[in-house]
């Protein structure tokens, strides 16, 4: 058995050069297994305090491992998200800022000059592979992930296509196939399930090499669909459950809040099951397992329902919104023997911080130019470097932007309302430490602090052609 390789959940980005591995006694660096649920909030995981749906697997790696309070996402939506992710770049500096469709199928692609994790883990001798939602380029484009570092990919390149979670079609690499047995409202092949097995299948193969598995999951996004073995695990058992008639495009659902609830539980199966397989193979205790989330929970829509299952707590705000419901991801370390069970760590850190921790693990060469800080001496009890700052912007819901520097937080909403009344851009001022429900504005209290923030929003954008934030960027 290898004694120390890397296992599931999400690492943070670093920028300082290339760091040993672990140990192993077959002298190769630990596995990393990264996984990514789609719009799941922070609180609808057991560990995080949910009481209405059912996690036992993830809730393991938890009690196994470490769990972090105060971990963000990159951005408040999928692409932009998964772009600071997969580059180690915050939003201002990010290549991808908003969900935008690329006709006929596919999104804004990153260019081929960013350096993704995978490329830096394959230049390192890694077997990489990803199953799920891409989101960052079509095959032809600049943004494929055959062309970022991933040797083998299945599942969704599209966004829009995976609003179905019983698609008529997927792609392995750049090559699509039928699924005959499904209508993308219902059907045999659920691709949660498909995920899993090519995720398993993957392990198996690569099990004598040091490997990197990225699993962007689509569940819980909406639609609401899940076989009925799980759905009945639920049904009847969650109170009132009304229909969900479908509107804005999304499919009905005759019982919503079960269909959701078991679709999160059928992904923790999945997670479950991809544990198993690395004990199976002694590959455990070689194996980093990070599990996270793309970004805060979904308003009430597609008969997703935030506010029975209190999905983002007591924060404020959803997805697409840069107030902490909509940013503040879980996130979950697990590798027994390395990382230490049981810890609860509060210090903030967030999706740039991947690349660099990962990096950091398997010896990896990390670009110059990101802007995360590896973790990974939090994790394994040594001293822990921290952030200045983390900075977040949105052109979309309006134009926004936030800083977070120690317990201050700064936010600016409806940039785009100030284009067009010609008004003044107002900054929120907020103290997380006393109030992380971002309820009392201090902006007055504090012109100090909102003057020394808001010169950090100013230096952290970079204008972006491409996506240009409103009233901050000059019309052309």
């Amino acid at each position: 058995m290898l004694r120390y390789a890397a296992a599931l959940v999400m690492l943070t980005a670093t920028s300082e050069g290339i760091s040993p591995p672990l140990a192993c006694a077959a002298d190769r660096a630990p596995n990393i297994v990264l996984i990514v649920a789609d719009d799941l909030g922070c609180f609808e995981l057991g560990c995080y305090g949910q009481t209405k749906i059912k996690t036992p697997s993830i809730d393991k790696l938890a009690e196994g491992g470490a769990r972090f309070t105060r971990f963000y996402a990159g951005n408040a939506v999928c692409a932009p998200s998964r772009c600071c992710l997969m580059t180690g770049k915050h939003a201002g500096h990010a290549s991808v800022r908003t969900n935008r469709a690329t006709p006929p199928e596919g999104q804004h692609p990153i260019p081929a000059s960013d350096v993704t994790v995978a490329e830096s883990l394959k230049e390192k001798g890694y077997a990489t592979g990803a199953m799920g939602k891409w989101g960052l380029g079509m095959w032809d484009t600049t943004g494929s992930p055959l062309k970022h570092g991933f040797d083998y990919f299945y599942g969704y390149n599209c966004q829009a296509h995976a609003h179905s979670h019983y698609p008529t079609y997927l792609y392995g690499n750049d090559k699509r196939f039928e699924l005959k047995d499904n209508d993308g409202k219902t059907g045999k092949q659920y691709t949660q399930d498909l995920f899993e097995t090519e995720a398993i299948a993957f392990i198996e193969k690569n099990k004598a090499k040091s490997f990197f598995l990225y699993l962007p999951f689509i569940v819980p996004h909406v639609a609401v669909q899940v076989p009925e073995d799980s759905l009945n695990e639920y049904k009847g058992k969650l109170g009132d459950d009304p229909a969900y008639e479908g509107k804005k495009g999304y499919l009905p659902h005759p019982t919503p809040h079960a269909g959701y609830a078991a679709m999160v539980t059928r992904m923790d199966r999945s997670v479950g099951r991809i544990m198993d397989k690395l004990k199976a193979l002694g590959l455990e205790k070689d194996t980093l397992v990070l599990f996270t989330s793309d970004n805060g929970p979904t308003h009430n829509v597609g008969g997703a329902d935030s506010t029975f299952f209190n999905s983002a707590g007591k924060l404020r705000g959803l997805k697409g919104s840069l107030y902490e419901g909509g940013i503040r991801v879980p996130l979950i370390a697990y590798m027994p023997g390395t990382i230490p069970a049981g810890k609860v760590f509060d210090t903030p850190f967030y999706f740039p911080d991947v690349f660099p921790t990962l990096c950091e693990f398997a010896g990896a060469k990390v670009p110059d130019k990101i802007d995360g800080i590896s973790f990974r001496p939090i994790l394994i009890g040594a001293k822990q470097r921290t952030h200045d700052f983390m900075y977040w912007e949105f052109p979309s819901y309006g134009g926004q932007q936030a800083v977070r520097e120690g317990n201050w937080k700064a936010v600016r909403q409806n940039l785009a309302m100030v284009v067009k009344t010609k008004g003044k851009v107002k900054t929120e001022l907020y103290d997380l430490s006393k109030d992380e429900s971002e309820t009392t504005d201090l902006a007055a209290k504090h012109p100090e602090v909102v003057a020394r923030l808001e010169k950090l929003m100013k230096d952290q954008h970079t204008p972006n052609k491409d996506f240009p934030l409103p009233s901050i960027d000059p019309k052309k």
